[in-house]
Order: structure tokens, then sequence, then C-alpha cells
């Protein structure tokens, strides 16, 4: 049976899950991430948040993923207390880690052994980013980082100079939106290209007039049937290739 956006929403209000918000420290500076549990044997998803930081959209999105049955760790690569509200300071905070890979395959890093400390499986987990966090979805799989899938949405696609899809270990999903004049149908393409030409299994689907950010709810942007579109990617995705 699909579970769409809708019904997973309603079953949300009639379960609970071992839910907390969850300080860790990455070379002298606090982060605040948000951990969500249904069973310590479930699958883990990292869930990396867009340039807005970790809001009550990645804890909606968390909940939605632990009605399928998955535990979450929704990480914070901007610092605790940082939640940028303003588009100049969004541009700061991400721009930092744009121009500073090494820091955000650090933090991704960290925030897996972190989850992984609070109860969740590093043998079985899948890397899901929206926006900013689609980009670091795919540094991590660059970055050779032991997951069993990586998903983007609406994310960037770009490869840094010097860096290739040589050390992915794992297949990637990725879901765009054909009217995002933020990340192109270029870069779409190109990434098309690259990872054909390193080995690395891939589905990367478009939704027609869908623009960036067509997931993010109640914002001018979302589009409601390439959203549960996408969602549903995403399920079947996360059932092939979790244990």
């Amino acid at each position: 049976m699909r579970i769409t956006i809708a019904l997973c929403l309603t079953l949300i209000s009639f379960v609970s899950f071992a839910n907390q918000s969850s300080v860790y420290n990455v070379n002298g500076n606090n982060y605040e991430g948000h951990w969500s549990m249904v069973s310590e044997d479930a699958p883990l998803i990292l869930l990396v948040h867009d340039w807005d930081g970790l809001t009550d959209y990645e804890v909606k999105r968390s909940e939605m993923l632990n009605e399928l049955g998955y535990n979450v760790f929704a990480v914070d690569l901007f610092g605790q207390g940082v939640r940028p509200t303003e588009i100049e300071d969004k541009r700061q905070h991400t721009g930092e880690l744009y121009k500073d890979r090494e820091k955000l395959r650090n933090l991704m890093e960290f925030s897996l052994a972190k989850a992984v400390s609070l109860g969740g499986d590093p043998n079985n987990v899948v890397v899901v980013g929206y926006c900013f966090g689609g980009a670091a979805a795919l540094e991590s799989a660059r970055s050779g980082m032991k997951a069993k899938g990586f998903v983007t949405f609406h994310g960037g696609l770009k490869t840094p100079e010097g860096q290739s899809h040589q050390n992915t270990q794992a297949p990637i999903l990725v879901l765009h939106g054909t009217a995002d004049t933020a990340i192109t149908m270029t870069d779409f393409a190109n990434l098309a290209v690259e990872l054909e030409e390193n080995g690395v299994p891939h589905e990367m689907v478009t939704y027609s007039g869908a623009p960036h950010a067509f997931t993010v709810f109640d914002s001018p942007r979302y589009r409601q049937d390439a959203d549960e579109k996408s969602w549903a990617k995403l399920v079947n995705f996360l059932e092939a290739n979790t244990l």
C-alpha cells in the first residue's frame, strides 16, 4: 500500500516516538541535532537540513520516516542555536561550508558517530538531504562514507573541482525539479554522466513544473504532486537498500 504524505502526517498524531534534541561537540563547537528512535534494530536515516538550519521541517520529516519504521538523526551543520532566517545569513553559513569541504565532511562524520552513540546502526544507514543538505549528502558519498545509499531532494549537484565520485560506495537517488533555476538541468546532466563514468548505481528523477525547494510545506514553492511522487521514490529506495 502506498503511504501518501497526507496519510503519513495523519498517522504521526497517533504514534509516539523517542524524540530528543542532542547536543554534540565537533572541534570545540557545540551542535544540536534531533534524534528520533522507533526500535534498536531499525535502519538509520541521517537527515540533513537545508540552508535554514535544523528546523521544525526536518523534525516533521523525521516523524514521517519514524512512521515508516526508521530511526532518524537530523544533523546540525551550523551550530547550536544557529538557525538563520535572513537570506544573507543563510548564504553566509552555507557558503562557509561550501568553501571548506573538509569541515563539511567532518561534520557529517561526527553527526553519524553521534547517531551511532544514541543507538543508530552504523551498518544500515542512508543519508538523505534537502537543498543544501542534498549537497552535503553527495559530499559524504564522494568522501567514501560507508552507507547503504545517498538521497538528495532539490539539492546542490555540482562536484567541486578536484573531487570525483570514484570513492562513492553506495547507490544515489536524485530527485529534482525541472523548473529549478538555482540548480540547473545542466548540473543534473553533468552529475548523471559522472556517476555513469564512475560506475555508481543511480536513479535520477525530474518533476515538471517543480521549482527549487518543491517539498517545503506551506511554501509558495511547494508542489504537492512532485512532493508525494518524490517521497514515494524515497520510500522505495529505502526499502530496496536497507536491511
